[in-house]
């Protein structure tokens, strides 16, 4: 594997292992609780559940676009009426990850990293579609990391 293609499957993998090891450490009634010191920040408006599944559809959609065109937001299947416990959030972390790895095997070398594709309405680098894929999920992971501290569950080991 090429020393860029290696790096993203690097930072894809480990954005993973994070969020799963997190969700399946996470007490079931801190998954979708909403607080009033978090709900009174008005830039912290989703739950512990709803930023790591926001954070894992950012994932999707990305490799969803890069391996059949369609950048469909997964919002409707990954309500959390869907996915009510941290058993099933997992599970779709999971899909998410098998997602991610079918989309890697599109990728033979780093110079397809420069390849422009449409990205849903402009043209986008393959490149630049991951850096921004991985820099918007670890933010929404990030943001479930700051809520999970901000109820009192301590720090998150990284």
């Amino acid at each position: 594997m090429d020393p860029f293609i290696a790096a993203f499957d690097r930072q894809f993998r480990l954005l993973h292992e994070r969020s799963t090891k997190f969700i399946l450490e996470l007490p079931e009634e801190l998954l979708y609780k909403r607080s009033a010191a978090v709900v009174a920040d008005d830039l912290i408006k989703l739950t512990i559940g709803e930023n790591i599944l926001r954070s894992a559809a950012v994932v999707e959609m990305a490799f969803g676009g890069i391996t059949t065109r369609l950048w469909d937001d997964p919002f409707e299947w990954t309500l959390p009426e869907a996915l009510h416990d941290t058993g099933k959030v997992a599970v779709y972390l999971s899909e998410v990850e098998e997602t991610r790895l079918r989309g890697f095997a599109f990728f033979r070398s780093d110079a397809d990293l420069g390849r422009n594709i449409p990205a849903p309405r402009v043209l986008r680098s393959l490149g630049e579609i991951l850096l921004d894929t991985i820099s918007q999920s670890e933010h929404h992971q990030g943001r479930a990391f700051a809520i999970f501290q901000t109820l009192g569950g301590g720090r998150v080991a990284r």
